[in-house]
Order: C-alpha cells, then structure tokens, then sequence
C-alpha cells in the first residue's frame, strides 16, 4: 500500500513516523494509501529548512519570484487532468469539479505573479526640512497554512501563493484525508525555481496543528476549518504571539423575491447546493422563499430538479456530483437528516440509503430536501456540509433579511431578485461578509478578498487579495535626511516634527 509522507528541504522524508492515517477512495469505500502522521520533530526539521532559505528568497527581487510564479501557473496547467484526477481520487468530487478547484487556486496564483506591483510602498518628498519619509511591506519570515479536506488545490494555493512571492517560507499542513494533491504541488513549486525550503508539506493531526500554533518561528498562520477548530487555532496562535487568519463554518442562505425567475434559480440551486456533495463552505445549503405563493411553487419546481440530479463516481463525465470524503463524514451527515426529522421538519426528499450500483460500498448520498425548517431547529444552526437543502419560509423581505443576520454564521448569501432596490437595500444591510445578487455562490474574483464574518472567521485579515498581502507583509516606514553640512543642527532631545 502507498504510504504519503512529509516533503521537507525540497525531498520526501521518510515516513518515519509511528502513526498513521487511513486515506480512502471514497467511490470504493476502501483505503487507498495511508499518510504519515507528523510530529514536533517532523516540523522541526521544516522549519530549520525554511529558516535557512528564507532570506535569501526575500532579498530576491519580486520580478524574480514573480517569475517563478509564473512557471509555477504554467506547469499546474501542464499537469492539470493528474492533478484532477489525483483530487477526485481521494475526495469524491467529480472531475470536472476537481479542475474547477485547481483552476480557482490558480487564479490566485496569477493574482500573486504581479507582486512587484502589489508590494510598492509609498513615498512623500519634502515631510520636513530636508526630509523624505517612505514605506516598504516587508516579508514576515516563515509562514504555515492548516488546510481543510474539501478544496485540497484551491484553498493551499489561496494561502502560499501570496505568502511566497511576498518573499515568505511557507509550510503547508493540508487535509489528512488528500494529501496527495498538496504534495503534487509542493513538487511542482520545485520544479518552477523555488528554492528548497520555501514551500513544504507536513501532514498530521492535531499534535502538528499545536505543534505549529506553538513554534516560535513561524509568525503567521492561516487556517480554513470548521468554526470551533478556527476559534482555537485562533486563540492558541494569538496567545503564542502569532498573526492569525482562521476561517470556519458557514451556513448560507439564498433569499427568492416574489419576483425572481424561478426556473433560473432552481438551476443554481442544483450546482450551489448539491454540487461537491455540498461539501463546500460556500455551498447554499438554506433558501428562503419569501411569500407562501412563493414557497410553493419553488418546492414544486425544486422536487423533479433533485430527481434529475445524476449522482456517480468522480471519473463519471455525466455525473453532478460523487460520494462524500469518507464514512465517518457519511454518517455525520445522514446523522443530521435523522436530526431534522426528529426536530419536525418535513422530509421531502430522502437521500439516505442510496447505493451506486457496482460501488455499493461507497460514501454516496443521494441530494436531500426539507421544508418548513424553523430556525429555533438545530440542523438549521449548524452546518450539515452535505447534499441537503432546506426551505425556511419567510412572509416577507425583513423576515428574511433577519434570518442571515442574525444567524451564528457569516459567510456567504444570495438575493434572487430582479428588483433593484431590494437587492441595494439587502446587500447594504444583511450581516454576512460575502453577498451574491443573483450569484449563488459569491466567492470573489482572486484580486478581491475571501472572508466571511461572525462565527465563519477570525482575525482581522481575509484571504488572498490585498488582504492577503497584508497579512503576509508587515510595513516598515523609514524617516531619512541628508545634510548638506551648513544646516545647524536640531535639539537631540526633543521630538522631531515636520514643522
């Protein structure tokens, strides 16, 4: 059986460790390879590789790094039907929807190649007498990224490509589950020019997640997760002294005006819900009609769209969507319709008990819908992250702005509507980071930020994008002079102004 180990100095490790995790291929619902579990000393050893390249990979020129970058891009798009089916292979999402992953990643990677642009400073002439004051964003040092299962191309790339033309080392800890991909990557950065040590992968559970929180050396830590793993990789990476940027859960809705073209929202509804097996932190797993009418006629609509959904193993071209990431998920999932039903909700649509013929062991669940959902419900609270839609009704627009503001998550929601100024009054007033007006899933274009709000993220700084920069950089401002040799000199011991 395969074994997956660490990548660190530019080579594979050995798989020294005594622990190991089980990686499935979820359309057989068999292990496929097992990954080596890291420890303290695993990341020592990365460090000490990061450590000694770093500085000079920040002394090298941006247009440099940016080159590599470049060659980079161009050799994921060289490997991109391995990478895709290398992705499907471990997580279950279907090829298409694996290349739809890498593709995201890499727009963020051709965000990162104008880096000598994204890292000028500012400059004023003449602050004083004889004095200029400029700034420059300056590398932090050495980096580390957790990753989560669910977009093991697109979220790694997000973090160490800005992290590494800003001139970081970075050390990425992906997803146990698919490692694969991660490490594909880390060769290929390799392969582009990056010298060894400036991007490496460690995998591991939470003994290398805390042994990364704690390390003195690395300075940054960004995270995408679940809302309660956020909230302590925030709160452990703070208190060792670190920046963090941790992302969590989501639970996103989808307002339908009285007035939207339904057919054209069913269709979203489709992709946005089901699409990835809705494992996906963006997904639009609650829609909220406004009006019974309203209700009654997207349910109507709603129930032979979800018949029509084509569920099959990831390599199949003509499937929507593929298994779930492994059994463990599987049964938290199909635990949580089990829990609407309990709480009252009307079960619709059952995915539970659904079997792929010839793949009877794999991790599939067919699509779900519920309606009359009530928000007092606790699968309505919590994330499902599964292929399961439910309806909450609302009677009217301010009921169903409410539902997305007040609830515990902030991530993403989307107003169907072809009323302008109820889509200008939502987007102005709804409580959530990310909103899509007749977008499902409003992830934002690579030069714009990632971040959602209240449960779904902590820290001050959202992914890639200037925000990213920011947060990968720190400002150094220098106040300078030249005397000419006649100017009398100033009190040493007072202030010095501007005046």
């Amino acid at each position: 059986m395969k074994t997956i180990g660490h990548l660190i100095a530019g080579s594979a490790a050995p798989a020294a460790a005594q622990r190991f995790g089980d990686v499935f291929d979820p359309n057989a619902g068999v292990v496929q390879a097992r990954v080596a579990l890291g420890d303290a000393a695993a990341l020592e050893a990365a460090v000490a590789a990061a450590r000694a390249a770093q500085p000079a990979w920040a002394a090298t020129n941006p247009q440099r790094r940016a080159r590599v970058m470049f060659a980079f891009k161009a050799l994921v798009e060289k490997n991109m039907d391995q990478l895709a089916h290398m992705l499907s292979s471990e997580h279950g999402k279907v090829i298409a929807d694996a290349k739809g992953d890498i593709q995201r990643g890499l727009e963020v990677i051709e965000f990162a190649c104008g880096v000598p642009h994204l890292l000028k400073g500012e400059y004023t002439q003449g602050a004083g007498p004889g004095i200029d004051v400029y700034s420059m964003r300056v590398p932090l040092g050495i980096g580390a990224g957790i990753t989560p299962f669910n977009f093991p191309a697109m979220i790694p790339m997000w973090m160490f490509g800005v992290a590494i033309a800003c001139g970081n080392a970075f050390i990425l800890k992906p997803s146990e589950r698919d490692p694969s991909v991660p490490v594909r990557l880390a060769e290929l950065m390799l392969e582009a020019g990056a010298p060894e040590g400036i991007l490496q992968v460690v995998h591991g559970d939470k003994e290398m997640v805390d042994a990364i929180l704690d390390h003195p050396e690395i300075g940054a830590v960004s995270f995408v997760g679940s809302s309660d793993i956020a909230h302590y990789v925030y709160s452990r990476g703070v208190a060792a002294g670190k920046r963090v940027q941790a992302m969590g859960g989501a639970k996103n809705h989808g307002v339908v005006m009285p007035d939207a073209d339904l057919d054209q929202v069913v269709k979203e509804l489709a992709g946005a819900a089901f699409g990835s097996a809705g494992e996906r932190c963006m997904a639009l797993p609650v829609v909220v009609p406004v009006g019974e009418k309203t209700a009654n006629a997207l349910r109507d609509k709603l129930i032979p769209a979800i018949a029509a959904l084509r569920i099959g193993v990831s390599t199949d071209p003509d499937a929507d969507y593929g298994p779930v990431v492994n059994a463990a998920h599987k049964a938290r999932v199909e635990g949580w319709i089990q829990t609407g039903v309990d709480e009252g909700a009307e079960l619709v649509v059952d995915g539970r008990g659904f079997a792929l013929q010839g793949h009877e062991k794999g991790f599939f669940i067919g699509p779900t819908l519920f309606d009359r959902v009530k928000p007092s419900m606790q699968s309505y609270k919590e994330e499902i992250f599964g292929p399961v839609l439910q309806i909450v009704r609302a009677e009217s627009f301010e009921e169903a702005l409410e539902l997305p503001t007040k609830h515990q998550y902030g991530n993403g929601v989307a107003l169907f509507t072809r009323n302008g100024h109820a889509a200008r009054e939502f987007a102005a007033r709804v409580n959530v980071g990310m909103v899509g007006i007749n977008v499902p899933i409003p992830v934002p274009v690579a030069y714009h930020s990632f971040g959602g709000w209240k449960r779904s993220a902590f820290g001050d700084h959202n992914q890639h994008g200037m925000e990213g920069v920011r947060f990968w950089t720190r400002v150094k401002t220098i106040t300078q002079r030249w005397p000419d040799g006649s100017a009398e000199g100033g009190n040493a011991f007072v202030i010095p102004t501007m005046g």
